[in-house]
């Protein structure tokens, strides 16, 4: 009997046709098993079109307030939601984007997590907090259960290539290192590269990667079930 269950998580679905696609692919021919939704996004409701074809892939609220970017050494914002520093503005925001997401897919998010992690710090951790109990799911970072791993990632924190970990044999080894009970795998598949980001050529290795057989052989081998947030949730 297994005692060790992997929950993939795929971020940024609806950012994007291409991310998308990117996310659909690695559910039907990978390992991801779930999907943090942006709603704010025009390809948002294409993600929610296909996320009612997939109706097995959980589909969560990936609460989106901006984006930074680490550029000649300082840290620059690409664009801002609302005042990341007021918790009003904040609370409403977070009330919006679940509005949205319910409006897109008629149902309620199976989690919640956040753009580039936000909800790690105050004000925006008492949001994410209150929405997710008010929810009852699970709060990425702060669900004792279940275990973040972010280091399938092929950008350092300051946006540097780390050439070791978005491959076959890097996410193998994140695999083996896994602790029992359960994880949380964060990815960032895409199958195209259609908006401006970052984080871009990594989203098409991450994809191929998350399809190859040789990670389905390790999880066999490592005796690694995969679960979704959705069958967590029924547990």
């Amino acid at each position: 009997m297994s005692t060790r269950w992997l929950i993939v998580t795929a971020d940024d679905f609806g950012r994007s046709d291409g991310v998308n696609r990117g996310v659909a692919s690695a559910y039907e021919y990978g390992i991801v098993t779930s999907a943090s939704l942006m709603v704010r996004w025009p390809a948002a409701e294409r993600a929610a079109a296909l996320a009612r074809e997939l109706p097995r892939l959980s589909v969560g609220l990936h609460f989106d307030l901006g984006e930074w970017t680490y550029r000649d050494g300082t840290w620059v914002q690409a664009y801002a939601v609302v005042d990341e520093n007021d918790p009003k503005q904040i609370a409403a925001e977070g009330r919006r984007q679940l509005a949205l997401f319910r409006d897109l897919l008629d149902r309620e998010p199976t989690h919640l997590d956040s753009h580039q992690h936000v909800h790690r710090e105050e004000p925006v951790y008492s949001c994410l907090v209150l929405l997710a109990n008010e929810l009852g799911v699970p709060l990425r970072h702060f669900t004792p259960q279940v275990e973040y791993r972010g280091d399938f990632h092929g950008q350092t924190a300051q946006g540097e290539p780390l050439d070791a970990t978005p491959t076959v044999e890097g996410l193998a080894s994140v695999l083996r290192s896994l602790s029992r009970g359960t994880s949380e795998l964060g990815c960032h598949p895409a199958e195209d590269v259609d908006f401006e980001t970052a984080y871009g050529s990594e989203r098409l290795v991450e994809l191929d990667v998350l399809r190859s057989s040789e990670i389905r052989d390790v999880l066999a081998a490592e005796e690694i079930s995969l679960l979704s947030f959705g069958e967590l949730r029924a547990d």
